[in-house]
């Protein structure tokens, strides 16, 4: 079983939003090149998202089923692809400090995945994870920073103006 885990500098708030954008999907997983939600409404569990993945010319159609989730805790996945077979992926969100733990867990269920599964495809799914972990990283603390610079940019009420934002004199 490959768990791998990061500590992301943003809060797990942040790093849930960017989990649940079907959209986004194709930014955070490796190998995928683009996604849309298909069917079901993303990441709600039996959603399906549709991603494409791409080996130099051929492009191969795969989908993501939503088994189950726990908004802003954990969103367990199984991906469907094709001649490999199927794999269970858990992502797991822990609050550390007003920073996020995220923790992957990834084995295969069912297919070629499943019968090949070994030490060598343990370390290609480490390495994958590693890379999806570091992808994922950088969304949510370009998310968090352009939160707060936001926040900093906000106006700011006037010292006359009462609470209600209307000014008195």
């Amino acid at each position: 079983m490959a768990v791998r885990h990061r500590l992301i500098q943003a809060s797990p708030s942040v790093v849930w939003d960017v989990l649940a954008d079907g959209h986004r999907y194709a930014e955070w997983v490796v190998g995928t090149s683009r996604s849309q939600p298909l069917s079901g409404r993303w990441p709600r569990t039996g959603a399906v998202i549709r991603y494409e993945v791409r080996l130099g010319p051929l492009r191969l159609v795969n989908e993501t089923v939503v088994r189950r989730c726990e908004e802003g805790v954990c969103l367990e996945l199984e991906a469907h692809a094709g001649v490999l077979g199927t794999a269970r992926i858990a992502i797991e969100l822990r609050p550390w400090g007003e920073r996020c733990l995220v923790i992957v867990d990834e084995h295969p269920l069912q297919g070629a995945g499943g019968r090949l599964h070994n030490v060598g495809f343990e370390a290609v799914i480490q390495l994958r994870h590693r890379a999806m972990l570091a992808r994922l990283a950088r969304l949510c603390e370009s998310e968090a920073q352009n939160t707060v610079g936001s926040l900093r940019r906000a106006p700011v009420a006037s010292a006359v103006s009462g609470e209600d934002g209307v000014g008195h004199a």
